[in-house]
């Protein structure tokens, strides 16, 4: 870009910039109004919970209290049941009363009229605390003609209730001698008949200190109501003067208690947010300026560094592309090895990683490798291109897996300027008798997977390579059966983490590999795959994680044009684990026509390769063993070889046929067709349930 584009956009910034401010303006002005509101349902709404909360706090009070009462009536009520007998005994019950509770005005036991014939026809004992300080109790029989408390509200619904009862407000004038509310409860005679009403009497004033700290705001008032709705303490309000209420129900009593706060208080501090939020506006706008200033300085270094990111996002993505065409990619790999299933994946933690796998066949051997370079990026990418290439050139002359590793080390030290190194796993696999020679440098040791076994290869500790130009490494034989998996993988799975940066673990990983003995090997990648993305859920990939899976086929063989090679036939057979009775038949027909490949398939000379497939069909009928044996040599039907007449003496008989002959005798069936420049010969010998 020359530097008119870049002046040009420098305008069109600026001016766009320019629109910018007046647009953040007109917002800061509309956010100040809204402001003013929210501020404003903000005071209010704190107004709400302050009130709500002193409202409870209120009521747990006057519960507690009421409570309190409702047992000593209950208790008082007892107490002169127990001595129904004994009319003179009722003014000690009300004297023990007063023992036990001191913020009462009152108290006392009222019966039915007549109920003690020698004490007249009212009988009611109150008693009331002359002195609080040294608690003195006045008890006297206030029940009379002119104090008829069988007409009071607080005896008749006692009398009617089974529980204590909160009478409406009342002037107490021949008891308390001031307005009190009262708690009252039922005495029964020994037949449960109502005999009289105990009743125990709070004044308004003692009310009161309840409510001496229900101050939300100043100038707050409160009210309480009783259920009928005549008021026990009332608010003092001011006409005209707008305000809100907050009410709660007082469940032991029936009250309504309700805190009155004036609006114009609520709203004192508005002023003051308005002016802070002024302030702030201005402030923003001289950030919104500054912010201007140096978005319009910096735009055109901007652009270029937009630039060199875009650059380095296209060389990124062609690096990955290069990166993963070195990697083998079709699978299953060998078309002509059924006796080789391989399936590998590689999933970078970056755009480009430094793990890698590769595998070959050379000379009836499969050569495969897994690598982990340390550090990520394309750092490692480049590295990792290194090993590749180096494991490819030295395997294609050395078979020994220790040799290969320690001539793959040194070029690596040499010209290792970033002190960067690769735990790395060689592997040679003889097809022919299965014996893995292998060589380990630091990597994760492989899991083999043999039947319902899952075990860890043995591994010596040989250095990663790149660390000690000249180290000796020390490489390691073991035996592999047919029908085993090898499994490869980085430290990138075992080492995944989910959210709460818990390890995947080698645990988890070897039991999953246990249950999926038996699958194929893409099967086995995918299914470790699916778990782990399942563990760590959204966590981000923090390292490359690359996992191989090789699996030696116990259904196919592939041998050499050599009669030599025969004796392995058997043992293929054996452990394919066929029915006994079959085992020989087979082994006999197999061996015959294997033989005949082997001698006359290819001409003198030529080199070439037998392939033996075994598969099993079942249905309704019974079990068909299917064996599949290919050859790439002359063309050749044996299926279309005459019946021998094993009637006539050998001398009268055509030379040849006897072998195909025994192989339609120990077979049920036997199909012959040419494909691709191949002779493909099956035969199939079924169990009948």
């Amino acid at each position: 870009m020359n530097l008119k584009e870049k002046l040009s956009k420098h305008s069109l910034k600026t001016h766009a910039g320019l629109w910018l401010m007046l647009v953040a303006i007109l917002a800061m002005e509309s956010i100040a109004c809204v402001q003013y509101f929210y501020t404003r349902a903000t005071i209010k709404a704190d107004a709400v919970y302050r009130a709500k909360s002193e409202l409870r706090l209120a009521e747990q009070e006057i519960n507690t209290a009421a409570v309190e009462l409702e047992a000593a009536a209950k208790m008082l009520a007892k107490m002169a049941e127990f001595c129904l007998n004994d009319p003179d005994a009722m003014p000690g019950c009300v004297n023990m009363l007063f023992e036990t509770l001191e913020n009462v005005e009152g108290a006392g036991i009222a019966f039915v009229p007549d109920y003690f014939p020698q004490k007249g026809h009212w009988y009611e004992v109150y008693g009331t605390r002359n002195d609080q300080t040294e608690k003195r109790v006045a008890i006297r029989q206030i029940g009379g003609a002119d104090h008829d408390y069988t007409q009071l509200e607080w005896f008749n619904n006692g009398l009617t209730k089974d529980h204590a009862y909160w009478s409406n407000p009342y002037a107490d004038n021949e008891g308390a001698h001031t307005v009190v509310v009262t708690c009252s409860y039922p005495v029964r005679d020994a037949d449960k008949r109502v005999v009289g009403v105990v009743c125990i009497d709070i004044s308004l004033s003692k009310l009161k200190f309840i409510f001496d700290h229900l101050q939300v705001y100043p100038d707050s008032y409160y009210s309480i109501y009783t259920a009928s709705g005549k008021d026990i303490v009332t608010p003092d309000t001011i006409p005209g003067r707008k305000y809100l209420v907050f009410d709660e129900e007082i469940d032991a009593t029936g009250w309504k208690l309700s805190i009155i706060i004036p609006e114009d208080i609520l709203f004192v501090e508005l002023k003051r947010v308005g002016l802070i939020v002024n302030i702030l506006m201005l402030l923003s706008l001289a950030l919104l300026v500054f912010i201007m200033y140096r978005s319009t300085k910096n735009a055109i270094k901007m652009i270029d560094i937009n630039n060199q990111k875009e650059r380095m996002e296209g060389e990124l993505e062609i690096a990955q592309t290069i990166q993963s065409a070195m990697l083998p990619k079709v699978f299953p790999p060998f078309a002509d090895r059924p006796d080789l299933n391989i399936y590998g994946v590689v999933y970078p933690a970056k755009e480009v990683g430094g793990d890698l796998y590769d595998f070959y066949v050379r000379h009836d051997k499969l050569f495969f490798c897994v690598g982990d370079v340390s550090g990520k990026g394309v750092p490692a990418s480049l590295v990792m291109a290194m090993i590749r290439s180096l494991f490819r050139s030295v395997s294609s002359h050395e078979e020994e897996a220790n040799q290969i590793m320690q001539q793959m080390n040194n070029p690596l030290t040499e010209q290792n300027e970033q002190d960067m190194f690769v735990t790395l796993f060689v592997g040679v696999l003889d097809m022919e008798t299965g014996v893995l020679n292998y060589c380990n440098g630091g990597h994760n040791a492989p899991v083999l997977v043999h039947k319902q076994e899952t075990t860890k290869l043995d591994v010596l500790p040989n250095l990663p390579i790149g660390i000690m130009e000249g180290f000796e490494y020390i490489g390691q034989k073991a035996q592999i059966q047919r029908g085993d998996t090898i499994f490869l993988y980085t430290d990138g799975l075992t080492e995944a983490e989910d959210k709460n940066h818990t390890q995947y673990g080698e645990e988890r990983m070897l039991n999953l590999l246990t249950k999926a003995n038996g699958m194929s090997p893409r099967d086995i990648v995918e299914t470790i795959q699916k778990d782990v993305d399942t563990f760590v859920n959204d966590a981000p990939q923090s390292d490359d994680l690359t996992m191989l899976a090789i699996r030696y086929q116990i259904s196919a063989i592939v041998m050499r044009n050599d009669i030599q090679q025969i004796p392995t036939l058997a043992e293929w057979i054996e452990g394919l684990q066929v029915p006994t009775e079959l085992s020989m038949p087979i082994n006999l027909a197999l061996e015959e026509i294997v033989c005949n490949v082997m001698l006359y398939a290819y001409p003198q000379r030529k080199d070439g390769k037998v392939f033996v497939e075994y598969s099993e069909k079942e249905d309704n009928q019974g079990k068909q063993l299917i064996f599949t044996i290919s050859d790439t040599g002359i063309a050749f039907d044996p299926t279309q070889q005459k019946e021998v007449d094993t009637s006539l003496s050998a001398e009268d008989r055509e030379i040849g046929g006897l072998g195909i002959h025994l192989v339609r005798q120990l077979m049920d069936e036997i199909r012959y067709e040419r494909v691709d420049n191949k002779n493909i010969l099956t035969l199939i010998k079924k169990i009948n349930y």
